[in-house]
């Protein structure tokens, strides 16, 4: 019995201790390394932080998501990065659209969710077309290593980001601590340079809008001789409603071009006119056809070789002098000749080395092609171009194609943003664009948020 009691008198403290131990740890916050999900992601990327989930440190160790930080601040560009468990509640494409509406900078973002691996870009930041490219490319390279796809992506896509990270301002330290003084006098130089780089801009776009005139006032005179020759007249016994519509379409988009050009102050503004053309001739072919009895035609780009033929009826194999072969959009008379081994007719336009086919004639030309086939996927022209000199105009993501006059990115509201800058929730998502590799290394279709080139 005296065994008994001296085991209970021992035994006793040590479990209430112990109990009160166990209260303790429960009534304990969680240490921070504990939280996860798509919360805690947005509160490191906030901070410009790598987010690695607690469940993933297995495959990504925080000392790596330390190293790719250091990478990312060093570069000062706004590329977001998290690794997260894989979610069958929240999928790859909803999970990066949640982290951009959280976190709510502009800019570059990379998820790894389970296997998978997402890239996704504000078009301010990066194109999506560019974003996607170097996101295949990490993945392809280094197949279900988290690490070796991130860094690769970080390293190869982060420098050719715009802007810089959230809250910096952009400059080095070496011009923080430039003297005032210094600055003083040179304020009165930089100046006379930013003005003289104005007014050279300026005259710039002038020269150019005053190149593209020409041969837009000539696309317009050709529509407009299209329909003086057009043999329809609205109160005609057999006109209906429908070929009336086509044809005040038609009438309407020739006076809205001429209009438009006549108001144009800048290269840009150009777009607006070959849009009207493009329409306007797409209702000419919709009235031939009703008039005809014919089934109605497809919405398709103009003829590649000269808008001017009006609506392609098809695709065919072409290359350029000394470029690769590729498919472009052809009028019927246009296929016909490369059917038999002829040269199509090729739009040229006057420039100091003489007559050129448009594409080879320099970048004055993007707003004029942009109009014609900028509508018809943003993915088109860039394809259509490469290997011509005006290719180089879009190989950075279509900017003449996109909406809007200027070459930036568009939010609601007409504001124009860059990388870093905060925007919340209130982003437009079919300018974040991206994609989407799955754990067998194809390539996903990437979503689409309300349509757009995602």
């Amino acid at each position: 019995m005296r065994i008994v009691l001296r085991r209970f008198r021992v035994a006793g403290p040590a479990a209430f201790l112990a109990a009160l131990l166990g209260l303790l740890l429960l009534l304990a916050p969680a240490p921070a390394s504990a939280a996860s999900g798509l919360d805690a992601a947005t509160a490191a990327l906030k901070q410009g932080r790598v987010y690695v989930d607690p469940a993933m440190t297995g495959q990504f160790s925080q000392a790596q998501a330390d190293a790719l930080t250091s990478k990312i601040k060093g570069m000062d560009k706004p590329v977001l990065v998290a690794v997260l468990p894989a979610s069958s509640a929240v999928p790859m494409d909803s999970a990066i659209r949640d982290l951009r509406t959280k976190v709510g900078i502009v800019g570059v973002y990379a998820l790894w969710q389970g296997n998978q691996f997402a890239v996704r870009a504000d078009s301010a930041a990066m194109s999506a077309n560019t974003v996607r490219n170097y996101g295949q490319a990490a993945f392809d390279s280094h197949r279900g290593d988290i690490n070796g796809t991130l860094t690769d992506f970080v390293s190869n896509a982060g420098p050719k980001v715009k802007g810089h990270a959230a809250g910096s301002s952009g400059f080095s330290a070496a011009a923080i601590v430039i003297p005032l003084v210094i600055l003083a006098l040179l304020g009165v130089g930089v100046f006379l340079l930013v003005r003289r780089a104005r007014r050279r801009r300026a005259e710039r776009q002038a020269a150019e809008l005053a190149q593209l005139r020409t041969v837009v006032d000539e696309d317009i005179t050709a529509f407009g001789e299209e329909l003086d020759r057009l043999d329809f007249s609205p109160g005609a016994p057999g006109a209906d409603d429908a070929q009336r519509a086509d044809y005040t379409h038609a009438l309407d988009s020739y006076e809205t071009a001429k209009r438009t050009m006549d108001a144009a102050r800048r290269p840009e503004d150009v777009k607006a006119v070959t849009e009207a053309l493009e329409a306007g001739r797409f209702s000419l072919a919709t009235l031939a056809a009703r008039r005809e009895g014919r089934p109605l035609p497809d919405r398709r780009p103009p003829c590649f070789f000269d808008p001017r033929h009006g609506p392609s009826v098809q695709d065919s194999d072409w290359a350029p002098a000394g470029g690769a072969p590729r498919s472009v959009p052809v009028c019927a008379a246009d296929a016909q000749r490369l059917a038999t081994g002829l040269d199509p007719a090729i739009r040229t336009v006057d420039t100091d080395q003489g007559p050129q086919p448009y594409w080879n004639a320099g970048p004055a030309y993007g707003p004029w092609a942009g109009g014609y086939f900028g509508g018809h996927g943003s993915g088109l022209l860039p394809g259509l171009l490469v290997g011509t000199m005006l290719g180089s105009v879009f190989s950075g993501g279509d900017a003449w194609a996109s909406s809007g006059s200027g070459h930036h990115g568009g939010y609601d509201g007409g504001q124009s943003y860059e990388g870093g800058d905060f925007t919340g929730g209130d982003f437009d998502a079919r300018d974040f664009g991206g994609g989407d590799f799955g754990g067998g290394g194809d390539f996903g279709g990437g979503g689409d948020f309300g349509g757009g080139d995602f």
